[in-house]
């Protein structure tokens, strides 16, 4: 009969929290009554932390604001520091490439932190509470943000895969530019007539990318000419190759190649010309193309290689990066 008195009294005093498991794993209890107190106040401490659960931990207005001000100062911060590292980037030439490629892994480590301090050094709830509210949220927002979900992953993906990086130049569908951002949801290149391109990286994992320089300075490009089946090819190619070695332009550390073949456009025979060579900076790419063209034009009709009648079959700039 006391025993049944002290749990009833141990179980009022916490709240009304029932432990069955807990008092039926208790010891016998002794008639002695400072043997019955002790017991009882050992089984209380047992039972307590249970009724404590979670009590300790408000949501208030104060941890809220120190929330808020946290994030905007890291939004600020994080745009004057990449402000800085493009500058750094733009001044430092050898280093350019370098400092492009650490600026994403910067960007996003640095958010992953705040994230962290926020909801550990500010809200601070209880590992219990976290796991609760982790899960409830990933449920919910793997309901109603699945493209999102699917543009990070990608973004992951290509970080850790990097079949390209900042400051390379890419093709991705119908898409050429240089590669000058990549975030968690999207790639952004800059395109040759200079617009700013957002690619989803869902559409970019599940795509072929054609990435024209790897991570170097320097790139192939192409000029291409159409030309008279009736040219002196070794002349021309001689030319062109010529030409193209002594642009302002090139990179001689790698080889020139001249390709000719036959091509039927508008029902007559032409010889389809190309020269390819490497410019020394990506950013050149079309002045160098730009370069060889108009060079090459001209050289020709002062050699009267082509007849003049036959000039308007000659055709450049083009560039097709899928081609080279």
């Amino acid at each position: 009969m006391k025993s049944i008195i002290i749990a009833l009294a141990i179980m009022g005093s916490i709240g009304g929290i029932t432990c069955p498991t807990i008092l039926a794993d208790a010891p016998v209890q002794s008639d002695h009554p400072q043997a019955v107190k002790l017991q009882a106040e050992g089984t209380q401490e047992k039972i307590m932390p249970l009724n404590r659960f979670g009590n300790n931990w408000r949501l208030s207005a104060g941890k809220i604001f120190w929330a808020v001000v946290v994030f905007f100062v890291a939004l600020f911060a994080s745009k004057y520091l990449i402000r800085i590292l493009e500058a750094l980037s733009e001044k430092w030439t050898r280093a350019r490439l370098l400092i492009k490629r650490i600026t994403p892994v910067i960007h996003i480590l640095g958010w992953a932190s705040v994230i962290y301090f926020i909801t550990a050094g500010i809200f601070a709830p209880p590992i219990e509470t976290l796991i609760a509210m982790t899960a409830s949220a990933g449920i919910a927002v793997g309901f109603a943000s699945q493209d999102i979900l699917k543009n990070i992953f990608g973004g992951l993906m290509i970080l850790f895969d990097r079949p390209f990086q900042v400051g390379d130049k890419i093709q991705v569908k119908e898409f050429y530019g240089e590669v000058v951002y990549i975030g968690l949801r999207t790639v952004r290149i800059v395109t040759p007539d200079d617009s700013l391109v957002s690619i989803p990286n869902s559409e970019i994992v599940n795509q072929p990318v054609s990435n024209a320089n790897s991570g170097e300075f320097n790139c192939q490009v192409a000029a291409e000419f159409y030309l008279p089946p009736t040219v002196d090819l070794n002349r021309v190619k001689k030319l062109a190759h010529r030409i193209a070695g002594v642009s302002r332009y090139v990179f001689l550390d790698k080889p020139i190649t001249i390709v000719c073949k036959n091509e039927v456009h508008e029902g007559r025979s032409l010889i389809k010309l190309r020269i390819k060579a490497y410019v020394f900076d990506l950013r050149y790419e079309f002045l160098f193309i730009s370069d060889m063209t108009e060079t090459f034009i001209r050289e020709i009709r002062k050699r009267k290689l082509v007849r003049d009648e036959e000039l308007s079959y000659v055709k450049g700039p083009g560039h097709q990066p899928q081609d080279l």
